[in-house]
């Protein structure tokens, strides 16, 4: 095996009370850093030294000196914040550390702007924006499904694609909606209420009810989407924990040109059966490290509803590791 070719790069640093905080406790946030990506990072006479692998250097000097700029414009930064900050930088190059803490995310729809409240929410949003292939992971609450269908009508509106595709797997119902009274729309809008919900809020029910009419909004149960190639489209998958590995792949496979696809789920909500595979769990385990693909996944500290939402979702977590 070839050994791996290092190097070094230095930064320099005028203020090192903020290079003290990114460090973190006892430096354990550099030291984690270290670990994760193969580097040696230290401080001498007022310069930070890195050493390692090429790659990793570079842009962890950029790493550094952006976020040396945003200490010193004020801009507060959680640990928490700062840790999945790091991560998010160093795997995707077209990132900037500026970008995420200062570039105005809001979304504009029809009736509200819609505001980032949290580091995760916006680089949800930067990656709804730039991926073709977006898999929102995390408990309720957390803005997932609400973000998604904000940047889709976003980009509906400003003409970038030319309709939304909202669909989710009929669990209960077995995908049988035969039973169900009314139409096709009629037996699915019962599962698909949290993004009419949001639709609503973002549209307007005539405004929505006139897309729906000229197809630029189209509502389908996953069962009905095999087959299809689905161009110049937004697609969201909701609730995905209840969809089989056979029906993400075929929902994946259906992207087709100018496409993309945002799959959202709450992995401790599943209704399917207790042996049953989630084809979100499988999805997040096969496509984790391809290019192209970002899972980004969301905590309790992400939680945007009465803040008991936040103290509810934590003592299951609880109950689910005792037990």
């Amino acid at each position: 095996m070839a050994k791996t070719v290092a190097d070094t790069r230095t930064v320099e640093i005028k203020d090192f009370s903020w290079f003290r905080e990114f460090c973190g406790v006892n430096d354990e946030h550099l030291r984690r850093i270290e670990t994760d990506y193969d580097v040696r990072i230290y401080a001498r006479n007022g310069s930070v030294f890195l050493a390692g692998p090429p790659e990793h250097i570079s842009r962890l000097a950029g790493l550094l000196e952006e976020y040396g700029e945003l200490m010193t414009a004020g801009t507060p930064i959680r640990p928490e914040e700062l840790k999945y900050a790091v991560r998010y930088y160093m795997e995707h190059d077209n990132v900037s550390l500026l970008d995420l803490f200062s570039k105005d995310y809001r979304i504009k729809t029809a009736r509200k702007i819609i505001t980032p409240r949290s580091l995760t929410q916006r680089v949800y949003i930067h990656s709804l924006f730039h991926t073709d292939v977006v898999i929102g992971v995390g408990p309720a609450g957390t803005g997932k499904t609400y973000l998604v269908v904000a940047v889709a009508v976003s980009e509906l509106l400003n003409k970038n694609i030319g309709r939304i595709i909202l669909t989710r797997p009929a669990v209960e119902a077995g995908e049988k909606l035969g039973f169900l009274p009314g139409d096709l729309n009629e037996k699915i809008s019962p599962y698909l209420r949290p993004l009419y919900d949001a639709m609503y809020e973002m549209l307007g029910p005539d405004r929505l009810a006139v897309m729906i009419e000229q197809g630029e909004v189209e509502v389908a149960p996953l069962a009905y989407m095999r087959g299809r190639t689905l161009n110049d489209s937004f697609i969201i998958l909701d609730e995905a924990q209840n969809c089989s590995p056979e029906q993400m792949k075929m929902l994946l496979t259906r992207l087709g040109s100018n496409s993309r696809v945002a799959i959202t789920g709450d992995l401790t909500q599943s209704d399917l059966p207790r042996d049953y595979i989630s084809g979100l769990v499988e999805a997040k385990n096969i496509l984790g490290d391809t290019e192209g693909i970002d899972i980004i996944s969301f905590s309790k500290r992400d939680v945007v509803r009465h803040p008991m939402v936040e103290k509810i979702v934590a003592a299951y977590e609880g109950y689910e590791q005792n037990r």
